[in-house]
């Protein structure tokens, strides 16, 4: 059966869009084992709750967390309360313990993995806040997270960033609170482009100096580092902080252009994977981490090569609205009823930046059931006063 809609163009016209049939994976039930690979998770918005969507997020507790059972029946491991499920940028701290608290108890009864992100977040901005705040502020987020069991991802922090004075700051912050974690844990180096707040993080806005200080930092506490997440979307950079990193630590890519080289790797190494984008593409990134395992890198390229061009765009400037298109993939693809988001977010992105969005995943065979992303995409449009 011929699954046929018509899209709208920037210029007010239409054009027909067949779809092809979706992709069938080939998929194994044992865990992946030649790479760590976690998939950051996103949040479901309750849509019945009757508050200012701008100030309260209200998360759909049954749908978040079955979404993290789908991640974890795929292999995939869940990175949570990460910038893909809007923290800071519409999930508060408040929300964010409830989330990690519920996800850890989920992922221990089915054996998932899960590791949590701890910030600043909860820091009100204030032109006094000092280093002992921010220090303080670590300490409460990384006791939290190891008091329910989970393993902690060591986020930048706006507030570290907006008043440290120099490298010396950093290395006082990550030192005092990498002493302290009783667990190895993941640092997460987020360029600017996820987060105009952080430019200049490691002291230095230059990205080699900035490396310097990162890898100073590693090096001193490598026995307290699991590995370290980079969003610099430059994959060269990553293959050089890669290459240097001490023995044991573990290089985790958050490259959302260049993952599939990066995690393929070369004869001096290769990236784990820490990435929003396998929240999107999920069955087709398990299914070439397996093909990897198997060493079919022909099968691994072919699948993974079709989800760039639609990971690329998702992630177009503005970068930190990619969040809005994550989620339009899940709704698109039955794994939420609705396409509304904390914050208000799914007005982040245009609709021709969504048609565009719907068009790449069909391409990539990511639209797992054509009639009803179809159904959805038109309701979608109709809203948005097009059909």
């Amino acid at each position: 059966m011929e699954q046929i809609i018509k899209l709208p163009q920037v210029d007010g016209s239409f054009f027909t869009h067949q779809l092809g049939e979706p992709a069938s994976f080939e998929l194994a039930s044992h865990p992946f084992q030649s790479r760590i690979a976690f998939s950051a998770a996103h949040v479901v918005n309750n849509p019945f709750a009757d508050v200012n969507p701008l100030s309260t997020p209200t998360i759909d507790w049954e749908t978040t967390l079955q979404y993290r059972h789908h991640l974890w029946s795929l292999g995939l491991s869940v990175a949570e309360a990460m910038d893909t499920a809007q923290r800071g940028m519409g999930l508060n701290w408040e929300q964010a313990k409830e989330l990690i608290n519920r996800s850890v108890a989920e992922a221990r009864a089915v054996g998932g993995r899960i590791a949590c992100g701890a910030g600043t977040d909860h820091l009100a901005p204030a032109p006094d806040l000092t280093i002992a705040d921010i220090e303080v502020a670590y300490e409460e987020q990384c006791s939290f997270i190891e008091g329910c069991g989970g393993q902690i991802i060591m986020m930048a922090s706006r507030a570290l960033a907006a008043c440290a004075k120099g490298p010396e700051d950093y290395r006082r912050v990550y030192g005092n609170i990498l002493r302290q974690v009783s667990s190895p844990v993941i640092l997460h180096w987020l360029g600017d482009m996820f987060d105009p707040a952080l430019q200049g993080y490691w002291g230095y806005v230059d990205v080699d100096r900035a490396m310097d200080v990162c890898l100073s930092i590693i090096t001193e506490h490598a026995t307290k580092v699991d590995g370290i997440k980079i969003s610099l979307l430059d994959a060269d950079k990553e293959i050089e902080m890669r290459r240097r990193l001490p023995d044991g630590v573990k290089m985790y890519t958050g490259d959302d252009f260049n993952y599939p080289e990066l995690i393929k790797g070369d004869d001096q190494g290769y990236s784990h994977a820490l990435l929003g984008i396998f929240d999107a593409i999920a069955p087709a990134a398990a299914a070439a981490l397996q093909a990897l395992d198997r060493g079919n890198l022909d099968y691994y390229n072919k699948i993974l090569e079709k989800t760039v061009p639609l990971s690329r765009h998702i992630f177009s400037k503005p970068t930190f609205s990619y969040k809005t298109g994550i989620v339009f993939m899940a709704y698109l693809n039955g794994h939420q009823s609705h396409f509304k988001m904390i914050g208000g977010s799914e007005s982040a992105r245009s609709v021709i930046h969504l048609t565009k969005l719907f068009v790449l995943a069909d391409q990539a065979g990511l639209l797992q059931d054509p009639p009803l992303a179809i159904k959805r995409m038109n309701q979608y449009l109709q809203l948005a006063g097009m059909k």
